[in-house]
């Protein structure tokens, strides 16, 4: 065979073994490319069921101390406060106090100018002179009947009527001499006075200004109010009802005066719990000799309280609050969830105290995620140096589902 008829046959081989080594090389990479996307979704896998487990920071049950404090609003007012209506028509004649001003048990406040009650007054003196006329000519008339009735000169009636029309005109003397002694008592009232010792808190009414008689809401001339002695009026949950007596003592504090407290003592109770609030209304007195507090203001008052026999105490962020009840997320030794139902005994805002349901040994959940129920299983947050749970990291932790 000749070399020219040799060259076809060996192109043919080479082309072979290149399209081989070609179909190799395609399928090495296919299942490269296969590896790494089936690498990269077990890793996915593994990435995402460790991100469905969540990552909790567990707490421990605290006791209840020796007594806890309950604080509450409170809404302060005088211990008396008079609004005072003017009981006569007119228009002012003058004041003599201002708001602020301490008065005295019947000290002036203002006058009232009446003229028409002073115009009233003396017609009701004339008709009442009138009528004492009247009466005592009724009365002359009748004695000499009553003479002439001995002597048989009139008859027996006509002196009866005689004297029938004497009491029938003294009657009239009287009645007006009850009007008279009306519109002079009402006369009196123009006359606006302290009804007892304290402060003027309001003044509605100045010189010239139109009086009319009557207590219509709004229509008060002054205020004055006893501040020597304040009430406090406080709603108190039902919860705490059998913890408050009388006498039970309290501390008070205002706005206006930061970092200064005051003793206020519970004089009295309602006795009925509010169908509106569920509380009932105590009422605490306490002593304003410097005057100090402010009636209408708002007080904050600080009771103590018994600690409650058994008790644990948990932080509210701690609580489940659904259609079960009230419940707790407790993380047992496998590091699972066990979902359990308690009692309050007492909401102290701050913490609340369990009457029943946990025990100071439980691991508890101290914010549980959402949605979290029974056998669920959770990591644990590490503790960093300073003793805080440390910040989930995303990590798998060996050893650790």
């Amino acid at each position: 065979m000749s070399p020219e008829s040799a060259r076809p046959s060996v192109s043919r081989r080479q082309l072979q073994l290149a399209a081989v080594v070609l179909a190799l090389c395609a399928a090495a990479v296919v299942l490269a490319g296969l590896a790494t996307r089936r690498s990269q979704a077990t890793e996915l896998r593994e990435r995402a069921q460790s991100q469905t487990v969540p990552t909790v920071v567990l707490i421990a049950p605290a006791q209840a101390g020796a007594s806890a404090t309950l604080d509450l609003p409170g809404r302060i007012e005088a211990n008396a406060r008079a609004p005072i209506y003017a009981r006569v028509s007119g228009y002012l004649k003058n004041w003599k106090v201002d708001i602020g001003a301490r008065v005295r048990n019947g000290q002036l406040l203002a006058e009232i100018e009446t003229p028409d009650l002073d115009q009233q007054l003396l017609q009701a003196q004339a008709e009442l002179a009138t009528a004492k006329a009247n009466a005592a000519l009724a009365a002359s008339t009748a004695k000499r009947w009553q003479a002439m009735l001995a002597s048989d000169s009139v008859s027996r009636q006509e002196a009866e009527e005689k004297s029938g029309d004497l009491s029938a005109k003294q009657s009239v003397v009287n009645a007006l001499q009850a009007n008279v002694e009306r519109f002079q008592t009402l006369k009196h009232f123009a006359r606006i006075v302290a009804p007892f010792d304290g402060v003027v808190t309001a003044r509605n009414t100045d010189v010239g200004a139109l009086i009319n008689a009557g207590g219509g809401p709004g229509t008060e001339l002054f205020v004055v109010s006893d501040t020597r002695k304040l009430r406090v009026y406080v709603s108190l949950p039902q919860n705490y009802v059998s913890a408050i007596r009388l006498g039970t003592k309290a501390r008070l504090s205002v706005p206006e005066n930061p970092g200064k407290f005051y003793a206020a003592t519970v004089q009295s109770l309602a006795q009925a719990i509010s169908s509106v609030s569920g509380s009932m209304l105590i009422q605490l007195a306490v002593d304003n000799a410097r005057a100090d507090l402010l009636p209408g203001g708002f007080a904050n008052l600080s009771f103590e309280l018994p600690r409650a026999n058994g008790s644990l105490s948990v932080p509210p962020s701690a609580l489940i609050n659904g259609k079960d009840g009230l419940r707790v997320a407790v993380v047992g030794a496998d590091n699972k969830v066990t979902l359990k139902s308690v009692t309050v005994a007492r909401d102290l805002g701050a913490v609340i105290e369990l009457a029943s349901g946990l025990s100071a040994t439980d691991r508890l959940i101290e914010n549980p995620p959402d949605g979290i129920a029974n056998g669920d299983p959770v990591r644990l947050a590490a503790a960093n140096a300073t003793g805080a749970p440390a910040q989930p990291s995303g990590k798998r932790e060996s050893g650790k589902d």
